[in-house]
């Protein structure tokens, strides 16, 4: 009997453990601050400008969630590649970079309703402008290049897809560069270590204009995908909040504002059925 009571005892602690654990959102209002893990690398979405704040259209957004909870925003510079690996061991409340919206990352985490829509584009040195043509780029135009994406990134898959085309189709794969940074993929293309720089174009126009004369987008490649943040499984109050904050953003048009000062662009974020399938 005794053997029973500890057992029961230990499963009803383990219970609550796991209760206090999943709901993320009250940790969070008792404590009076959210830590969002971020990497501020990512213009025009998040970046770190030179006053040294993360500023940005997603950091905007996420900046009217904390002030509508009542608590502090607090951000822990995390590389991309340790975004969900960090957010998955509890390393911080939530994550605060944008990420593209796949089945394959929905299995590991959830995800609130999309703030954005990302559109892939290739990115050229100007003196190798006329060396492509068409505003939608295929796989074959790409053949035998050499292209820099951000590593763990949905570009970089979408050309890992493009050279099993490719290779299928007994074509040259293009030669993935996978950098940290989306400085370092345009310090990669400048240097000419590599033919091509593969990213979203809200992302890529920022860099047209920091560079004209040097740089210049050619075309668009691979399917759009909608863009949003991601939660703990467990933490479905926490997305739960997130998700109806940006959808009463939309509604009262704070998001179609913030989507033309960061974007130069506007479009309706869905409430449901965006995650793809496999």
């Amino acid at each position: 009997m005794k053997k029973i009571a500890l057992l029961i005892a230990a499963l009803v602690t383990v219970g609550a453990a796991t209760t206090a654990q999943a709901d993320t959102l009250s940790d969070i209002k008792s404590s009076g601050k959210i830590t969002v893990g971020i990497d501020p690398t990512f213009p025009p979405y998040e970046f770190t400008n030179d006053k040294g704040e993360i500023t940005g259209y997603s950091v905007a957004i996420m900046q009217s969630f904390a002030k509508d909870l009542g608590v502090k925003l607090e951000f822990q510079k995390t590389a991309f590649s340790g975004i969900l690996p960090g957010l998955i061991s509890g390393s911080f409340n939530a994550e605060g970079s944008s990420l593209n919206v796949t089945a394959e990352r929905a299995k590991k985490v959830l995800f609130t309703v999309p703030y954005s829509k990302t559109v892939n584009g290739v990115l050229v040195r100007e003196s190798d402008v006329k060396k492509f043509s068409g505003k939608t780029l295929s796989p074959d135009q790409l053949s035998g290049l050499s292209g820099a994406v951000k590593s763990a990134s949905v570009p970089e898959q979408l050309l890992k897809g493009f050279n099993e085309t490719l290779t299928q189709e007994g074509k040259k794969p293009i030669t993935i560069i996978s950098v940290d940074t989306l400085d370092q993929t345009v310090s990669t293309l400048m240097t000419k270590r590599a033919d091509f720089v593969f990213d979203d174009i809200s992302v890529l126009a920022p860099i047209v204009k920091k560079y004209p004369n040097k740089v210049a987008q050619v075309g668009e490649a691979g399917p759009s995908q909608w863009m949003a943040w991601a939660t703990r499984k467990d933490d479905t109050r926490l997305n739960k909040a997130i998700s109806e904050h940006i959808l009463a953003m939309q509604k009262d048009g704070e998001l179609t504002t913030l989507q033309k000062q960061y974007l130069g662009t506007t479009f309706t974020v869905p409430a449901s059925d965006f995650i793809p399938q496999e």
